[in-house]
């Protein structure tokens, strides 16, 4: 996966730390963007949408490939198969908590959202940035358990990806 960059303090304190934005893959996949500034752009939008703009808090983010990501959600929500984003939150939050120090881990997996972008006629780079919008918001203490709480999720999701320039990623596409 390569070494992992160091946490760069933004001007909020909300400070990112990735690893793997250097495989030739990934690059490959988000080309030409760079993938150090979406990550930052998309995590710093989810937590401005979900109320912490001023946030002083760590994220990690790993750039992975199915195989990883398979094992860790095999090993952590007992599903053998890998999943387009894994969230890992350093304490359990609900909606409007104040966030630790630590918020968590995002891990994501390579080929599992280029397939779903492809299926989806997304692009790879606009859907990598959702995952991290909807990572970032679990790791915030949003969830979707019940219509209730995924009805809350998807809108919030939805005004930040706006925000970005992404069109609803929930909206059925016309064929």
């Amino acid at each position: 996966m390569g070494a992992a960059a160091p946490a760069e303090a933004a001007p909020n304190g909300v400070d990112i730390v990735l690893d793997g934005a250097d495989d030739p893959a990934w690059r490959a996949l988000l080309s030409p963007a760079d993938p150090e500034t979406c990550v930052r752009e998309a995590i710093l939008a989810a937590l401005a949408g979900a109320g912490h703009a001023a946030a002083r808090t760590e994220v990690s983010v790993t750039l992975a490939e199915d195989a990883a990501v398979r094992e860790l959600n095999r090993e952590w929500r007992g599903k053998d198969k890998p999943t387009n984003i894994l969230s890992f939150p350093m304490v359990q939050l609900a909606p409007g908590d104040s966030l630790g120090p630590l918020l968590g881990d995002l891990v994501l997996a390579r080929e599992t959202l280029e397939r779903e972008a492809t299926v989806e006629r997304k692009t790879a780079l606009d859907h990598f940035r959702h995952l991290l919008v909807h990572g970032t918001l679990h790791l915030a203490g949003f969830d979707h358990e019940t219509d209730e709480e995924a009805e809350r999720m998807e809108a919030l999701e939805i005004e930040i990806l706006r925000g970005l320039g992404i069109s609803d990623p929930y909206a059925e596409t016309v064929e």
